[in-house]
């Protein structure tokens, strides 16, 4: 089988683990706040969103380094199966009412989205230089299926809650324990040939110098690291507050599901977009795109947040400067280093990006009752406002080198 052959198989089987893992990340996001506001108060909302970042930032380098020792196949298909376990212990909690063991499973369905996150740096172990942000971004989009699914799943949830008699709001999270479980078993009987076991046995080159003055370097690595960290807490930060703003002010739960929805689809539909325009532009061109999608966002909550049209067109604007910062970002990192290195930046960048999402739900919880919903936007725009800076500096250096 030839090179293209073997890349094209990963890809796909990447691909259709992404599209099932995506159900139950997207029934944690929307559905997952409602439950942890009902539970512990408004001011706890943004719990669901915290502590599955905090699951994804914990597991991310014991993931990576599994991944080295035994391979993406093994290290995957564990993911997926431990976010299934989540799922369950979701339900179990609700039916409880323990928010204690609420945040447990969170943190669980978390490791699912470390998953998710390696499978995106798993599509670049053996891609040749020139397409790796394109066969990074497919596995990106992947999880628009899924994702955008899940926040969806009000109804056919409420059906199987009410047939097998299970607390309000979990019956969603059933589909994701299905859904998990066959992410798992495909990973484990289709991955092969193991990406990672392949890279091993051949030399992997570093990305011809798109962007010539950022692509070597520490500065470069601590820039990229820092574009995806605190890209993921602007997201994040405002996502996870907008259902709580939403039903506060009147929202059925069918619109509030349909806004995350195409916030999710916002994060996904167009990252293959994003992944050829780094491969063809440069890195820096499509992060600056992507902040300045973000600070549009920010403008529109800030000076609208009753407006619930432009708070929709502000989510979806949210999504896609995520996923053109995070895609262009992703790929400089896997531009900058190769060998086993690769491996362990890349479950480093993972915990670190889950880290700054879990600071940014977190602070967003306290800002949305002092602030409200457009004291949080105005936060995150300060975020915009450094990434933007460092782009700027990065670029000078661009320019100095050619």
């Amino acid at each position: 089988m030839s090179d293209t052959a073997v890349q094209t198989r990963i890809v796909r089987v990447l691909v259709t683990g992404q599209v099932l893992a995506g159900l139950g990340q997207g029934a944690t996001l929307a559905i997952g706040a409602v439950i942890a506001a009902e539970m512990a108060g408004e001011a706890f909302a943004g719990a669901a969103a915290v502590a599955s970042t905090l699951g994804a930032a914990a597991a991310s380098i014991p993931l990576a380094r599994f991944a080295l020792r035994l391979g993406r196949r093994p290290a995957l298909a564990l993911g997926a199966m431990i976010a299934a376990l989540g799922s369950v212990l979701t339900v179990v909690a609700t039916g409880l009412s323990a928010f204690p063991l609420l945040l447990v499973a969170f943190a669980l369905l978390g490791v699912g989205t470390s998953v998710g996150l390696q499978a995106r740096f798993a599509a670049t172990d053996v891609a040749s230089p020139e397409r790796r942000g394109r066969d990074l971004s497919l596995v990106v989009w992947s999880t628009t299926i899924g994702a955008v699914v899940g926040p969806n799943l009000w109804g056919p949830g409420t059906v199987i809650q009410n047939a097998l008699g299970l607390p309000e709001h979990t019956g969603s999270f059933v589909i994701a324990i299905v859904a998990q479980l066959a992410a798992a078993g495909l990973y484990l009987v289709a991955l092969r040939p193991d990406p990672l076991v392949l890279a091993r046995g051949r030399e992997v080159a570093l990305a011809p110098a798109a962007d010539a003055g950022i692509v070597r370097g520490r500065s470069a690595l601590v820039f990229a690291i820092g574009t995806i960290a605190l890209s993921h807490a602007v997201m994040v930060s405002i996502m996870a507050m907008t259902p709580v703003h939403m039903t506060s002010h009147g929202a059925s739960l069918t619109i509030v599901g349909f806004t995350i929805s195409l916030h999710i689809a916002g994060m996904y539909a167009l990252s293959p977009l994003f992944g050829w325009a780094s491969d063809r532009f440069g890195r820096l061109t499509v992060i600056l795109a992507g902040q300045g999608m973000f600070a549009i966002s920010v403008l529109l909550i800030g000076t609208s947040p009753e407006n619930t049209a432009a708070v929709t067109v502000a989510l979806v604007l949210l999504g896609l400067g995520w996923s053109a910062s995070t895609v262009s970002g992703s790929a400089l990192v896997s531009d900058l280093v190769t060998g086993e290195a690769r491996v362990r930046v890349q479950g480093r960048t993972d915990t670190i990006m889950s880290l700054a999402g879990a600071v940014g739900g977190a602070s967003a919880g306290p800002v949305l009752a002092l602030l409200g919903y457009a004291g949080v936007a105005w936060a995150a725009g300060a975020l915009v406002l450094v990434i933007l800076l460092a782009s700027g500096v990065m670029g000078q250096r661009v320019a100095t080198v050619r």
